[in-house]
């Protein structure tokens, strides 16, 4: 008996491996599980009001009801095919690519000249910055209000200033031609100072001592700017270009306001035009199929945008 016990020690201490596993796992537990509870109030938020959300926009694209009393009907992907073949879509696709354009890289060029004009801190730079930033904190309804009273035909401010110069007034928001251009102007106007706190933020990261070993070396103010500060701002443009492309999807205050996708749909976005078709329609089907193909192409942007994020510190 006792030339056995030594031989039977190393077997009993020796635990199954995955009792090793559980353990951790319970430690690992037990050590996150107040973070776990703190953020418990937020987790089932997210899940009711975002994820829950999207889980019923895809079941409400499968399904078709004729009549709002009638009864749900199967129709598979019967629903993203009629969004796909509807010419408002389509339209309302092509209005949002121009205004995404038309809007993001004004805004852009914008934040980044209020920025490097602004980027030194002293009481004169923090005034303009808070000025700049002060759009932001207005409401899109009443500023989209306020520049409603600035397009008014004949009346509007825009017209009484440049009345004098122009032998004929356009009507801003009733031309079909220039409508949309209009509605840009306040997304310019209430976005370049957001865009702008970015910047700032992304011109700290700019090495002092290389800018000033560049400006011992003859490199003037243009050169440092292409071949130093451009270069460490890549990654600032990239985010920004991504917020602005979501802004010019996800925002359509101004477009209730100033025309209701107006005139003849010429600035009918894709969330008004799926908002038609939800409540001016009541084709639920089709608002949930236009919100799933918006959220696949908003989606892929995200992935796309990041992965090249990732690639560039990969290969930095």
């Amino acid at each position: 008996m006792s030339l056995a016990e030594p031989a039977a020690l190393p077997v009993a201490a020796s635990a199954p491996p995955h009792l090793h596993i559980l353990k951790r796992l319970s430690t690992r537990f037990q050590t996150s599980l107040p973070a776990y509870l703190l953020l418990l109030p937020s987790l089932v938020f997210l899940a009711l009001f975002t994820y829950g959300a999207i889980g019923r926009v895809f079941v409400d694209a499968l399904y078709q009801r004729a009549t709002p009393k009638a009864p749900l009907r199967f129709v598979g992907l019967d629903n993203i095919s009629a969004v796909l073949a509807d010419p408002a879509f389509t339209g309302a696709v092509i209005n949002n690519l121009v205004y995404a354009v038309g809007t993001a890289i004004p805004s852009i060029g914008l934040a980044l000249l209020f920025a490097l004009a602004l980027a030194r801190t002293n009481a004169v730079t923090s005034a303009l910055r808070a000025a700049l930033f002060l759009p932001v904190l207005i409401p899109m309804v009443a500023a989209s209000a306020l520049f409603l009273f600035i397009f008014l035909p004949n009346v509007g401010l825009l017209d009484y200033y440049i009345g004098r110069l122009l032998p004929a007034l356009p009507n801003w928001l009733g031309d079909s031609d220039i409508a949309l251009y209009a509605i840009m102007v306040i997304t310019i106007w209430k976005n370049a100072g957001y865009y702008m706190l970015f910047f700032l933020a992304g011109l700290q990261s700019v090495p002092e001592d290389v800018m000033e070993a560049a400006h011992l070396d003859g490199a003037g103010p243009f050169q440092r700017f292409r071949h130093i500060t451009l270069p460490e701002l890549k990654p600032t443009f990239l985010f920004v270009t991504v917020i602005a492309i979501l802004n010019a999807v996800t925002q359509v205050d101004h477009v209730f306001v100033m025309t209701k996708g107006g005139p003849s749909n010429a600035t009918n976005l894709v969330l008004f035009y799926i908002y038609q078709q939800a409540v001016e329609h009541y084709d639920i089907g089709k608002a949930s199929a236009a919100t799933l193909l918006t959220l696949a192409a908003l989606m892929g942007l995200t992935a796309l945008s990041f992965r090249t994020m990732a690639n560039r510190e990969g290969g930095a």
